[in-house]
């Protein structure tokens, strides 16, 4: 598929009308009622009106952005049907070839699941015919979760990459894709026969996703090391030379598991790399990997080092809650890197992960902080005693005996804390308003898409979805049974909006993602 091929932008100028949220800052959402918001046919909010009357639309907004009445689609959310339009989800990690394998990792962790079920499957996917019926597939299945943009690993296969990006152009899914380099620990029949090997096959894929969308609207090429131990020293400097030659985005693994943090000491010895130090993060340093389009997936052990690090190169990690807890890799501590000033995003990463939805992983990231701060000292209480001795050092004979409310020794509830990182139980714990914003504006930052995508202001575009709770429960039952589309969430009509959007977190799917649009295109309606 070429260029010629490339779908095309929305095609009438659009105006939606009726309540819009998103969030305006981490801790922020925005609800927004009786409002219109005017998208061009670029795909490009051109004028947000609060409070607006649509049957006055066609006298007073329509000619003054001089649109013709007959040149508009409107698109309203049902309040009767408690929907409202949210911002599209931004699925910042996940591997596309791996989609078959979703729910399947036994009780292995991340080294042998590599081994048992994801090389196999993925070098069996330079068929193309196998590959665009799972390609196809993850594209439609991540669509119809509210997935307007997504960074995806393909396989190490020039042929079947290239393809992803194709089908994800086709789709009008914005996508980074990325041709997966690794030269070592990896079955012979998958992986490079030489770092040069590698490259080459990389330029090959780039040059020919560059080729089918030139601007990089919606798809664009992502330089994609597996991960450390899958690449040889010479491979990843010859990547970073390439990041730099380029400038594209990076995307990797990083300290997701305790023993591939082992594996990668063991085999990238800081004096043999002259790395200026022995963490994994050091690693990715001195090959010139970590820059501010970096996309880090994991980042579940790293150390107060490794993070100074990364925040220094800009770099970004994508949080991915499900696998971390499928693979018992470990709980990231998601408040201690954003209080460092890291910025994070969500990512499914199928298969490691089991669900294609980013709302899932909103909410598994909620839940997964609560298991970090169930780990946390709760934040100490000063009395007056300790406020007027405030500064002075205990000595270590007067705290050994002493306990807290939780019935811990003084001494051991300040270790933990300490292990914590000084986040406090209730400070460690993510709020609805904090996922969403991962899942949304979080996600953008990582995929260089920030102030562009992720909400809802003039200048940004319309990636968008239409969520529908349903209608209000009444007398126990649905007002029409049979008609009522079934889902999870259910609304009895006197929750406020932050108790419905709640709900949805907890309680919805797919079944509740009416439409879809990026960059103002209808890509997927649940009929």
């Amino acid at each position: 598929m070429g260029s010629q091929e490339q779908t095309t932008l929305a095609a009438r100028n659009q105006l939606f009308y009726g309540t819009f949220i998103y969030p305006k800052t981490l801790t922020d959402l925005e609800y927004l009622h009786n409002t219109a918001v005017a998208v061009d046919q670029n795909g490009t909010i051109v004028a947000i009106e609060r409070d607006f009357d649509l049957s006055q639309a066609a006298s007073t907004l329509f000619p003054r952005l001089g649109w013709a009445p007959d040149s508009v689609s409107i698109h309203s959310s049902l309040a009767s049907h408690n929907q409202f339009f949210f911002p599209g989800f931004i699925d910042t990690h996940l591997h596309a070839p791996q989609y078959p394998n979703v729910g399947i990792f036994g009780k292995s962790t991340l080294l042998d699941w590599l081994e048992t079920y994801t090389f196999p499957l993925e070098a069996s996917l330079s068929d193309p015919a196998k590959a665009r019926t799972v390609y196809n597939r993850v594209i439609r299945k991540t669509l119809s979760h509210g997935t307007t943009c997504a960074a995806y690993y393909a396989t190490k296969d020039v042929t079947t990459t290239n393809l992803l990006a194709d089908l994800c152009l086709r789709a009008g899914q914005r996508a980074l894709v990325g041709r997966v380099c690794m030269d070592q620990l990896s079955p012979k029949y998958y992986r490079d026969a030489s770092a040069a090997d590698s490259v080459a096959a990389t330029r090959e894929s780039i040059t020919y996703i560059e080729s089918i969308d030139p601007t990089g609207t919606i798809v664009r090429p992502v330089i994609t090391p597996r991960f450390a131990p899958s690449c040889s020293a010479p491979l990843m400097a010859e990547l970073g030379k390439l990041a730099a030659e380029t400038g594209l985005p990076v995307q990797t693994h990083i300290s997701e598991n305790e023993g591939e943090i082992a594996l990668v000491k063991e085999m990238f010895p800081a004096k043999k790399i002259g790395a200026k130090g022995d963490t994994y993060t050091h690693v990715y340093d001195t090959f010139g990997l970590l820059t501010d389009k970096t996309i880090l997936a994991h980042g579940v052990h790293l150390s107060e080092e490794e993070v100074q690090i990364i925040k220094a190169r800009g770099s970004k990690v994508s949080h991915c809650p499900c696998s971390n807890s499928a693979l018992t890799s470990g709980a990231a501590r998601v408040r201690w890197l954003l209080e460092r000033g890291i910025e994070v995003g969500l990512g499914t990463d199928m298969s490691g992960g089991y669900s294609p939805s980013v709302l899932e992983m909103a909410r598994q990231a909620a839940l997964v902080s609560r298991h970090v701060a169930m780990g946390c000292a709760p934040a100490k209480k000063e009395n007056k005693g300790e406020k007027e001795n405030k500064g002075e050092k205990e000595s270590e004979a007067e705290t050994e005996g002493k306990t807290n409310e939780d019935g811990n020794s003084e001494k051991e509830s300040k270790a933990n804390q300490a292990n914590k990182d000084g986040i406090d139980r209730e400070r460690a714990k993510l709020t609805v308003e904090e996922v969403l914003y991962l899942a949304t504006k979080g996600g953008a930052e990582l995929v260089g898409m920030k102030g562009k995508v992720g909400g809802f202001e003039v200048g940004m575009e319309w990636d968008a979805q239409l969520i529908g709770l349903g209608r209000d429960v009444v007398d126990g039952e649905y007002e029409d049974e049979e008609k009522e589309e079934e889902g999870n969430v259910d609304v009895f009509g006197w929750e406020s909006w932050p108790n419905k959007v709640a709900k949805w977190l907890f309680n919805g799917d797919d079944r509740n993602t009416r439409k879809v649009w990026v960059k103002g295109r209808l890509v997927h309606e649940r009929k």
